[in-house]
């Protein structure tokens, strides 16, 4: 048998209790195969769970340890990985949590997940030059409007109809957690202006405004979407604060 073959036979019941052993492992010296096969499943469930654990410290916190690898039992079960990086793993537990029977009433504890991936994602992604304060000084302001920015490769955003910066910010590291101060939603900015990765609190249109000079849209554009949502949004002050955080590299003038 192949190596790709062999593969493709013993994996599969790594995460699946129910999956019988392959029929073509053979055990040393008499040994049991089912029992020799069962320590590889062991260990690849306890392995798969402490890389959960490390990518979603503040989930883990919350719900604490028992409930936690509960849960990360059943994503794994449900969710094998698909790549050798561990790391890369768990991309798919924000939404398992969403659904997940026991979380619901941790509402909040998805996003709370996803803004733990996107720290991560954030913290490995490329280094690129944040874009300076003057540089939008040099700018015609007839221009403005059409301008377009480069975003930094590890600017993220996270929306949240619950406290969720807030929820995050009082369990990411160990120790009694004080109640949050905050109760609506809130969207979180996730950044790299340096060596750390920051998640911050945006303000009232600051996400749209953001999502959309992300996504390439103009300026003037991304004002708009944000005045939409939030009449109150200052531009001046939003605009001023991405620049700070290191989520814009570069300027593009429109066409």
């Amino acid at each position: 048998m192949q190596p790709a073959e062999y593969s493709a036979a013993f994996a599969p019941g790594l995460t699946c209790p129910r999956y019988p052993a392959p029929a073509d492992v053979a055990a040393h010296r008499g040994k049991g195969v089912v029992q020799r096969y069962n320590v590889y499943r062991n260990n690849v469930t306890v392995s798969l769970i402490h890389a959960l654990a490390d990518i979603y410290p503040a989930v883990q916190r919350i719900t604490g340890a028992e409930f936690f690898r509960a849960m990360a039992r059943f994503h794994l079960r449900a969710t094998p990985p698909t790549s050798p990086l561990l790391f890369d793993y768990g991309r798919d537990f924000p939404a398992f949590i969403a659904a997940y029977e026991y979380a619901q009433a941790l509402p909040w504890l998805a996003d709370v997940a996803r803004i733990e991936r996107a720290w991560l994602d954030a913290y490995h992604a490329a280094d690129r030059p944040a874009l300076g304060a003057g540089a939008l000084a040099a700018v015609d302001p007839a221009l403005l409007a059409d301008l377009r920015f480069e975003p930094h490769p590890a600017a993220r955003i996270v929306r949240s109809r619950y406290p969720a910066v807030a929820i995050f910010t009082q369990h990411k590291t160990e120790g009694a957690a004080p109640p949050p101060q905050s109760h609506g939603a809130e969207d979180a900015l996730i950044s790299r202006p340096g060596m750390d990765v920051i998640v911050s609190r945006l303000p009232a249109g600051g996400a749209a405004f953001l999502g959309n000079l992300l996504a390439g849209a103009p300026l003037g554009t991304a004002a708009a979407a944000a005045f939409d949502e939030a009449p109150s949004f200052d531009l001046s002050a939003n605009l001023a604060g991405m620049v700070s955080a290191g989520v814009l590299t570069a300027l593009q003038p429109g066409d």
